[in-house]
């Protein structure tokens, strides 16, 4: 297995970087390699699954401390041991808590002391797993069904989950007799010491499979890609999360199955701008029209509308159509719509047209130009 990057490195965040700053970096690298923008490109797809499994760990408070102080074996057990590659979600099905555990936990049973080591045989919760969706500006404000990949660990069909061999059953440890926990008696100047571990044989679970399923290789569950149809919520914006329950990585003794956490980013539009609930359009008006006032015709995510521009509009005018937003997530009301308009200057004017404005200019006076006017006036004020 090749080394992998730095977590840290791979964000380009330092290692007391805050949770936002970890989301910031991540939207920043999840949309420059998101194969939407970067169809065909191999090693811009390499880049993204290794920015999502970076930022899968670092954002969880628990692996982030695993990750600080053992690197990429304290949540990858598998890591430099050929185990299975990159999924979106999970390590192979390992719990490194109970690895850890194995060696570190135990509590003392003398002097009235109890151990609260987790039970190894008792439900645990399949781990979540994130993905990033790419949408256009309209998919994300009307809302709109989507299908996603992903891959998660579920119950193996060849041994039912057991990871035991078909045929065979997993045995009794015989190291701990089947308790999953060995009782180590130490000598001290006060006495013997006599404290309680998690069996290093079974990992506490009291059993073990001598012979495993092949296709598993003993840990009852494997990995298989699924595609999974979501509904996207109309308003969803660029960098926000939705989460699809119970769909993520299969638990373990029980346990309920993980979650997906779909992180939305946004295509540019060619025609709109967000800002919160808030759309912005920049719409090019004639030097006759801005002058005289006119009915022209406005795009909004609903469709075409009329607005009328008054007489005398000026050039970088902002009006504003209320209602005309992206409906509110929680699906109570919605924003405005802001429309620019810019008055575009006209060229490769023809002779006529060159005389008629210099007629029309002959004719303007300082009241027809209120801001000139003004101008000068504070011009003059000035130069005395």
């Amino acid at each position: 297995m090749a080394d992998k990057r730095d977590y840290y490195e791979v964000l380009g965040v330092s290692k007391d970087a805050s949770s936002d700053d970890l989301k910031k970096a991540y939207r920043k690298l999840a949309k420059q390699y998101h194969p939407d923008m970067n169809p065909g490109d191999k090693t811009a797809e390499t880049k993204f699954k290794e920015v999502n499994e970076a930022y899968e760990v670092l954002n969880d408070p628990a692996k982030r401390q695993r990750y600080d102080q053992f690197g990429h074996a304290g949540v990858d057990p598998s890591y430099g041991g050929g185990g299975a590659g990159y999924g979106g979600g999970g390590f192979g099905g390992f719990d490194v808590g109970d690895i850890f555990e194995s060696f570190f936990g135990g509590g003392f049973s003398g002097f009235g002391g109890s151990s609260r080591t987790r039970n190894p045989n008792g439900p645990i919760r399949g781990n979540d797993i994130n993905v990033t969706l790419g949408l256009s500006f309209m998919e994300a404000a009307k809302g709109c069904k989507q299908q996603i990949q992903v891959q998660r660990l579920e119950k193996c069909d060849v041994c039912g989950g057991s990871g035991a061999k078909s045929g065979t059953t997993a045995e009794t440890c015989t190291e701990c007799g089947g308790t999953g926990q060995v009782k180590v008696s130490q000598r001290t100047p006060i006495g013997v010491i006599q404290t309680t571990r998690t069996c290093s044989k079974c990992s506490g679970k009291g059993k073990v499979i001598k012979e495993p399923c092949p296709d598993c290789r003993g840990m009852g569950r494997v990995r298989h890609t699924r595609t999974l149809e979501v509904s996207v919520p109309a308003g969803i914006d660029d960098g926000q999360t939705f989460v699809l329950r119970g769909q993520g990585d299969q638990g373990v003794n029980g346990g309920p199955s993980g979650d997906v956490n779909i992180m939305v980013t946004l295509r540019p539009d060619t025609l709109f701008e967000r800002d919160g609930f808030d759309v912005w359009c920049d719409i090019p008006i004639t030097f006759s029209q801005a002058v005289l006032g006119d009915e022209i015709t406005v795009p909004t995510i609903d469709g075409k509308v009329k607005y009328t521009v008054p007489e005398g509009t000026q050039s970088g005018t902002v009006f504003r159509l209320r209602n005309k937003g992206i409906q509110y997530v929680n699906g109570r009301g919605r924003g405005d719509q802001y429309v620019k308009v810019n008055i575009e200057v006209p060229r490769n004017l023809t002779g006529k047209q060159k005389e008629a404005l210099r007629k029309f200019e002959e004719l303007s006076t300082e009241k027809n130009y209120e801001k000139r006017r003004s101008f000068f006036d504070k011009l003059k004020d000035a130069m005395k």
